[in-house]
């Protein structure tokens, strides 16, 4: 991130500052909820409560700020497999990390979905940002013939939901769950 507010990149401290808030946060918020306190965000950062403030005005400018920082990591996972790994294995992957990372954060992405407005500039941006990201594996499958030419990215994404949610129940079954996932995600012969 290069800045909070405007043009101007920040500074090599200010970009410090301004991580170790969003990490800080991310473990408040998942620990505490929505109405973890700032000032204890602020401490356990390292910083004063003003700095926190430069940063992020608002609780919900912070709030936003972390839900935006988790799904531009999603993402980035997307685009790094499918440079990296072969099209299937990248796209199996992909709905793996997707279901881990719901499964691990679930707290945390529930607090913050039910305080951003869905209908925010962040919450569609977000959306759209992880929609064109399981695009990109799953289109890279489909070209290479091993996903069905009818699947739609929001599909991957309710299927790796869908393995989340059994996965949190039975975690042992998740790379057997997974397994059946990627034969239905195959061309029917």
């Amino acid at each position: 991130m290069s800045t909070t507010t405007g043009q101007r990149p920040m500074r090599a401290d200010a970009r410090r500052n301004y991580e170790r808030l969003l990490a800080e946060a991310k473990v408040s918020f998942r620990e505490h909820g929505a109405d973890a306190s700032l000032e204890e965000i602020a401490r356990r950062a390292g910083v004063g409560i003003g700095t926190l403030y430069r940063h992020f005005p608002t609780r919900l400018a912070l709030q936003e700020a972390v839900y935006r920082d988790e799904m531009d990591q999603l993402a980035a996972k997307a685009y790094e497999l499918a440079e990296t790994a072969p099209p299937e294995e990248g796209l199996a992957a992909w709905i793996l990390t997707i279901s881990e990372y719901a499964c691990r954060k679930r707290g945390l992405t529930q607090t913050l979905k039910a305080v951003i407005d869905l209908h925010s500039e962040t919450f569609i941006r977000c959306h759209e940002d992880i929609e064109r990201a399981a695009g990109t594996v799953l289109t890279r499958a489909q070209e290479a013939g091993t996903a069905r030419p009818d699947l739609r990215p929001r599909d991957v994404l309710r299927l790796a939901h869908a393995l989340s949610v059994a996965s949190e129940r039975a975690p042992e079954d998740t790379e057997l769950l997974l397994s059946f996932i990627m034969d239905g995600l195959r061309p029917r012969p």
